[in-house]
């Protein structure tokens, strides 16, 4: 084979390799809405976990998107009872991606009975989860 063919063949396969060296790779961006490594959005999923910190959990399941709470009393008001289901159902950090409810129940005469919940409660938890979520997201952008 002559010389300026066999060199151009090795210059044609030394190419692509050349062009894949000498840049950065791009850094991926942390505080991007979808970040994640487990099956739901990490903000969401850690917000909802820092507000539920005081009542005792039942279930977790990170890649299902689910946070099932026991029965919380709290030591104000010892004959009422609350029980908080979050449900997370998208991998984006958006308000429809996030779903509360909650149980009570009020203590007459020694046993436990249902008692309707303020719809202004879930509510409330909903808005203290997402508002936790997107501070979350904004300090690791920062």
């Amino acid at each position: 084979m002559n010389r300026p063919l066999r060199t151009a063949i090795v210059v044609s396969l030394l190419l692509p390799l050349v062009a894949c060296g000498g840049r950065e790779r791009p850094k991926a961006d942390l505080a991007a809405a979808r970040t994640t490594t487990i099956g739901v959005n990490a903000y969401l999923w850690r917000a909802s976990l820092d507000t539920l910190s005081f009542m005792p959990l039942l279930q977790t399941d990170s890649n299902g998107g689910v946070i099932v709470t026991d029965w919380y009393v709290n030591p104000n008001t010892p004959a009422e009872r609350m029980k908080v289901t979050v449900t997370i159902l998208d991998q984006d950090l958006r308000a429809d991606a996030l779903r509360v409810a909650a149980l009570r129940q009020i203590n007459q005469g020694g046993t436990w009975v249902d008692a309707p919940v303020k719809a202004a409660t879930t509510q409330k938890l909903e808005d203290i989860i997402l508002t936790r979520a997107r501070d979350l997201r904004r300090a690791a952008i920062n």
